[in-house]
This record gives structure tokens, C-alpha cells and sequence, in this order.
């Protein structure tokens, strides 16, 4: 290991990273292979022993998947159950008649916040695009009105506010307590989603006109979403299908699930881990009910609760059977494999940076150059979401890279605020290597051109929004 020089591990580890950028947009090789790849060759040209480069990415990638599979498979089946349910249309519905017509775009921002809090991005936009065409057609308003704050929402959810699984991911790298990065999570992420969505929607909608036959949305509004898997994009084609079953599941007799009943169900996790982590202000620390409020304010154990009194309150009281429910969340996990084999690679090439020295190396001159950790995390998971076109990877990734500066620099930083810069950085500018951007072009029915003008810039805003946010946030608190 004592083989390579400092400087010459910098430049490998930016080979590396240069080498991650064109086998995945240049040679569209699938993105798990290559951190798979990139990692090995990495390990080797650094000059780590032979036995040790496959156990430190095993490591990396075992540690990563260990808590975020979890998190993930446990959200992905509260999502399906809200779907299959009618839950997501309960919500949407409800907020729609208290906002009215004039104000549909807060209130897409507001469904897709809490609709998009355990799910991944994808699996978010799937669940709520069909209310997105409908609204739009009972409103008559531009596609774009209504579905930009819905995924300026999502966006914002997934990098920002846990128990969100990406940030979740950072909110562990970082060792940061969860309740106060959700604090202040809400307190960027909501003005964010804000100008990103229903203001920048306003002013975007006059200039961009979609064409009037939109073949997936017609899908959706002939009555049940057939063939919705038509949809474009990675991500599309499985997790539409939640989509789709729902629609044929659902009898047109079956009454929606209250207001009340599907919001708490949905905020469980969040009310559970935010009781965890004020367990000290409630009871005596070191005490049997301390310890009690800990274990359930876990993400993992309070994911598991809500999905439990999801079965009951999505499930048998809406009359589905045990073994529909048991289909449900056999369903829904098909879709999210290829993410989490990808989200884990990306840990295991985290661990190999930092095993074979380079991580170090960055430390080193990140603090020579005494940049700030917050703007280093965010420049970091920029950069590799540009690379990878995935904002989870770029979390993953720039986390493995940015913990260690952050434990050794001398400058104090709170994680709960790195979570945000890094969680910021990895939504910036989403273009062609992003399943996300060919998902919005497809069923918003736009040019590669149009999307590029509407939802990389509102990707870009959230990004730049939010390291600002950061920022003001870090000088007051």
C-alpha cells in the first residue's frame, strides 16, 4: 500500500471517477457493473494488497446495504399499500378541494412531499402522475402547472428530508441525529420546494406549450391506467406497475381510505423517529423507557410499524385479503432491486477510495485549501451526480468521501447541515444519464430540449437553493 505517493493516488482516484463518467454516459455500461469494475481496477492501481480489494468493497457495500435495503424495501411496501389503497388519490383530492382550482400547484407540491417521504423518487412520480393528468384535465391547466411542484416536491423530499432512504444514508455517514435533520430539513426544503415548484412553474408554463395529445395520459384518463408501463425511462417500466395494479385492483366501489386515517399512517415513521430522538427531553436517558423511545424512533423499527398499521389501515379495513397484501409487497420490491444493487456498489467504491489511501489524500488537500466541509460535501455529490446521473449514488458516494474531511477537519461543522449540502449537491442538474429526466420527458410528453429547460433547471435551482439555505442556516445555528 506503502507503494503509491499521495499525489499519484489523487490522480487515480480521479481516473477512476473520470473512468465511472464515460463507461456510464458515453458506453451505457448498467452502473453497478462499472463500480463494480472501476472499484477492482482502482484497488489494484493503488496498490492495495490483492486478498484486501474485494473485502474492502464487500465491506463498503455490505455496510451500506445493511440499513439502506431496509429502509428501502420497508418504504417501497408503505408506498404500494398508500397506492393500492387510494390513498394517494385521498390526499391529492382532499387538498385540491382546500386549495381550489386557482392554487393546484401548492397543492401538488403538498401531496408529493408527503406522499414522496418513504419512497424513492421514481416510485413517488409513478404513484403520482395519474393525479397529475387527471388534475390537469379537470383544471385545464398545463401539465407543467400541476406536475412541476409535484416533482419539485419529490426532489426535494429525496435529498433532503429523512426518512427519506437517500437521506437516511447520509444522516448514518454522518452520524448526524435524525430528528434534528429533519428540523432542518423542513426548514430548506420547504422554501426550496417552493420556489422550485409552484413559482418557477408559473413563470416556465407561459414559455414552454406541450402538445395537446399526450398517449400516456389519455392511458391514465380512459379510466384504469392501462399499459402505463409504457412509460419511458430506467426506472419506468417496474415501478409503473404499482401504478397499473393499482388501478385494476381498486373496484370503483371501494370507498377511499379518510384523510386523517392515510396522513398518519404515511407521517407514522416520521412521528416515531422524531419521538426517538427527543427521548432525552421526554424521559429520564438510561431509563427502560428511554431506551423503549430509542428503539422505536429507529428508522428501520419505525419504517416496520408503520408498514404493520399499513396492512390494517390501507389493507383489511379497505377489504383487501391477507393474500392480496401478501402480493402487494411481493409486487413492489421487483422494481427497486436494480437501485439498491447500485446505492451498495456505490458504498463498496466509497470504501475502496477510502481504504487504499485516496480518501485521505483528499482530506489533505481539502483542508490545505481550508475549503469549507458543507461546500466540499455539496461539490463532491455535484460532481458525481453529473457522473452517474443518480442523486442516491452521489449521496452514497460523496458521503464515503466527505465523512472522513469532516471528522478531521478543524473546522466544526453540525452533520444534520452536511446531510443538506450533500444531499443538495447530488439533485443538481439532471440530464440524459438520469432514469429520472427520460421519465419526465416521456410522460410529460416534451422534447429532450424542454426538459432540459424545465426540470434539469428546476433540479438545478433546488441545488443551488439549498446550499444557500445551508449556509444562512449554519451561521445561525
Amino acid at each position: 500500500m506503502g507503494a503509491t505517493h499521495g499525489s499519484l493516488l489523487l490522480v487515480f482516484g480521479v481516473i477512476a471517477i473520470a473512468l465511472l463518467i464515460l463507461l456510464i454516459t458515453r458506453y451505457k455500461v448498467y452502473p453497478f457493473l462499472v463500480l463494480i469494475i472501476v472499484s477492482l481496477l482502482l484497488g489494484l492501481a493503488s496498490g492495495m494488497p490483492m486478498a484486501t480489494i474485494v473485502k474492502s468493497f464487500e465491506t463498503g457495500n455490505g455496510n451500506t446495504l445493511g440499513h439502506i435495503a431496509i429502509v428501502v424495501g420497508l418504504g417501497t411496501m408503505l408506498g404500494k399499500m398508500m397506492a393500492e389503497s387510494g390513498g394517494a388519490e385521498r390526499i391529492a383530492t382532499t387538498l385540491i378541494d382546500w386549495f381550489g382550482e386557482k392554487h393546484i400547484h401548492w397543492a401538488m407540491m403538498v401531496v408529493a412531499i408527503i406522499v414522496g417521504l418513504p419512497v424513492f423518487f421514481e416510485v413517488g412520480f409513478v404513484l403520482l402522475i395519474p393525479i397529475a393528468f387527471n388534475v390537469a384535465k379537470r383544471t385545464n391547466k398545463s401539465l407543467l402547472l400541476v406536475g412541476l411542484p409535484m416533482v419539485a416536491g419529490l426532489s426535494v423530499v429525496h435529498g433532503l428530508i429523512p426518512p427519506h432512504p437517500a437521506a437516511m444514508l447520509a444522516v448514518q455517514a454522518y452520524h448526524a441525529d435524525i430528528g434534528k435533520t429533519i428540523a432542518y430539513g423542513l426548514i430548506v426544503g420547504i422554501p426550496t420546494a417552493i420556489v422550485a415548484g409552484p413559482l418557477f412553474a408559473l413563470l416556465i408554463s407561459r414559455y414552454i406549450k406541450l402538445p395537446k395529445d399526450n398517449a400516456l395520459a389519455a392511458q391514465f384518463l380512459g379510466g384504469a391506467a392501462a399499459g402505463v408501463a409504457a412509460g419511458g425511462g430506467a426506472g419506468a417500466a417496474g415501478a409503473s406497475d404499482a401504478a397499473k395494479s393499482g388501478a385494476q385492483n381498486i373496484a370503483p366501489k371501494r370507498e377511499l381510505p379518510s384523510f386523517g386515517i392515510t396522513l398518519f399512517t404515511v407521517l407514522l415513521p416520521v412521528i416515531l423517529m422524531l419521538i426517538g430522538s427527543w427521548a432525552d427531553l421526554i424521559t429520564e436517558p438510561k431509563t427502560l423507557p428511554n431506551d423503549l423511545l430509542r428503539f422505536i424512533g429507529n428508522s428501520d423499527v419505525a419504517l416496520l410499524i408503520a408498514v404493520l398499521v399499513s396492512f390494517w389501515t390501507f389493507g383489511a379495513s379497505r377489504g383487501f385479503t391477507r393474500e392480496q397484501i401478501q402480493k402487494f409487497c411481493g409486487d413492489c420490491l421487483a422494481p427497486i432491486a436494480g437501485i439498491t444493487l447500485i446505492v451498495g456498489a456505490g458504498g463498496g467504491f466509497g470504501r475502496v477510495l477510502m481504504d487504499s489511501g485516496i480518501s485521505k489524500e483528499i482530506v489533505n488537500v481539502a483542508t490545505s485549501v481550508h475549503m469549507s466541509p458543507l461546500l466540499f460535501g455539496w461539490l463532491v455529490a455535484a460532481l458525481i451526480r453529473l457522473a452517474t446521473g443518480s442523486a442516491t449514488v452521489a449521496m452514497t458516494t460523496a458521503c464515503g468521501i466527505v465523512a472522513p474531511i469532516a471528522a478531521a477537519g478543524g473546522v466544526q461543522v453540525q452533520p444534520e447541515l452536511l446531510v443538506l449540502a450533500t444531499g443538495s449537491g447530488s439533485l443538481i442538474f439532471s440530464h440524459v444519464n438520469d432514469g429520472g429526466f427520460w421519465l419526465i420527458k416521456e410522460y410529460f410528453g416534451m422534447t429532450v430540449g424542454q426538459t432540459f429547460k424545465t426540470w434539469s433547471l428546476l433540479e438545478t435551482i433546488i441545488s443551488l437553493m439549498g446550499l444557500g439555505l445551508t449556509f444562512a442556516l449554519a451561521a445561525v445555528v
